[in-house]
């Protein structure tokens, strides 16, 4: 930004401003229903936090003090007993001001890109959509802009490798950054055998969670560390695993649609369980990729699967659970996201499926767990579990439970759900406060990565 001189007093007040800008905002526009006009309050917006512009387009940086340009200068004052009559010389910003405080620190990034963004921005950090592994969908880019949609998940199934994967990965971070100024999480369900969505040349062919749980702590936190590398070659930055349900024994395996059918679990104890799920996730971070540890608070003794499934219930688990020790654990070890599940828990909130109750998401995360990272919800766009509410609901419900990032495989009901959100945004204050500090948390996470 350059600043003119119109004599001295216009220069002291344009210096004395640039000291304390943190946020140049570009090419404001008119306010958009729900945002926050120029220099007015935003509903909603965390105390101390810098209303938001309503321009959709923001530049971040730090103005620092302009010295006096050459010749500006209005000459040195001399001081005698008898004052010299005519206006007092301005001091020099040099002289009487301090420089600017910066706060680099991830939190400090994330609160001053939040301050640049709009309501519309904040709102579509919160959600990730789904695009198929194999190819950039017309869909999703659509939903990306349209929504400033902040984050993007590969799904289905892709055996091109990662030199395609990373292309694919790339040209929806493009399209997320172009929205928002903000580059994206990208994440997959990379957890080894049944469960890998991307293979071919560059990738390892990941054995299942059970294998993974008999190998040492070591050799698996090597072997992740070199999964993750290759994820981060591929574009991806977030994988939604481990999965941390315990599964009581091989026999009640076989009655476990959701994950002993499949080998998901790293063994039958909750010390196999912790131990294994942090030798992943500690090896996936060391690589530069986030875990999302799953599925709070457990799918190990369920008899069906929210996928497929519209009434699936834990009647055994209860909020002070052994089971939820490798939660616990994560969480001590630094894990950055959680993923909750959409299962109800008849012991601890019969009324609620988890990703819906403050009980579980409030209460037991953040509570409970003192996990002060993201949640992000399980699939609220195609499981069966949800189906009874509507997609708009859906999303408000998980955010008002305390949740921070709606994840949906089906792009189609992004419009519904975001539309919901900023509708009760601008209604409930109380909502609107729950959606900036997730937002902020969001942003923060993005912050420790680099992608702002």
């Amino acid at each position: 930004m350059t600043m003119s001189t119109r004599g001295a007093a216009a220069l002291a007040a344009t210096t004395l401003t640039a000291a304390v800008l943190a946020v140049v905002i570009v090419a404001p526009t008119a306010t958009e229903p729900g945002g926050c006009a120029p220099g007015a309050a935003c509903p909603g917006a965390l105390p101390g936090a810098t209303p938001a512009p309503s321009s959709p387009r923001f530049v971040t940086g730090i103005s620092s003090i302009a010295p006096s340009p050459t010749g500006a200068s209005t000459g040195p004052s001399t001081a005698t007993s008898t004052p010299t009559p005519g206006p007092t010389p301005t001091p020099s910003a040099t002289s009487t001001s301090a420089p600017p405080v910066v706060d680099t620190s991830p939190a400090g990034r994330a609160r001053t890109v939040f301050a640049a963004m709009t309501r519309a921005q904040r709102i579509g950090q919160l959600f990730m959509v789904g695009n198929a592994a194999t190819g950039v969908e017309t869909s999703t880019l659509a939903a990306i802009s349209a929504y400033d949609i902040g984050n993007v998940m590969l799904r289905g199934r892709s055996s091109a490798g990662v030199a395609a994967t990373a292309r694919v990965s790339a040209a929806l971070g493009r399209s997320v950054t172009k929205a928002t100024g903000v580059r994206a999480f990208v994440a997959t369900d990379e957890e080894g055998g049944a469960v890998s969505v991307l293979s071919g040349p560059g990738f390892d062919a990941i054995p299942s969670a059970l294998t993974q749980g008999t190998w040492s702590v070591a050799g698996l936190r090597t072997s992740a560390n070199r999964w993750g590398a290759q994820l981060r070659q591929a574009g991806v930055n977030l994988d939604l695993a481990p999965v941390l349900d315990v599964v009581p024994s091989a026999a009640a395996a076989r009655l476990n649609p959701p994950i002993g059918a499949f080998n998901r679990q790293y063994g039958y104890t909750t010390a196999t369980v912790s131990a294994h799920g942090i030798a992943f996730l500690t090896g996936l971070s060391a690589s530069g990729v986030d875990s999302a540890v799953k599925h709070f608070p457990g799918l190990g003794r369920v008899n069906e699967n929210t996928d497929t499934s519209p009434s699936v219930t834990d009647a055994m688990t209860t909020r002070g659970d052994p089971y939820l020790a490798p939660f616990q654990n994560a969480v001590n070890a630094g894990a950055a996201f959680l993923m909750v599940s959409s299962a109800y828990y008849s012991r601890i909130d019969p009324k609620n499926p988890a990703a819906f109750s403050s009980t579980i998401v409030t209460g037991m995360v953040r509570g409970d767990l003192g996990f002060r990272g993201v949640v992000i919800s399980d699939d609220l766009g195609n499981a069966r579990q949800v189906a009874a509410w509507s997609p708009g609901s859906r999303a408000v419900k998980f955010l008002a439970a305390g949740g921070d990032m709606v994840l949906t495989v089906n792009t189609a009901l992004v419009p519904a759900m975001v539309k919901a959100v900023a509708a009760r945004a601008r209604t409930d204050a109380a909502f609107a406060r729950l959606l900036n500090a997730s937002a902020l948390r969001i942003l923060t996470a993005k912050a420790v990565r680099g992608l702002l």
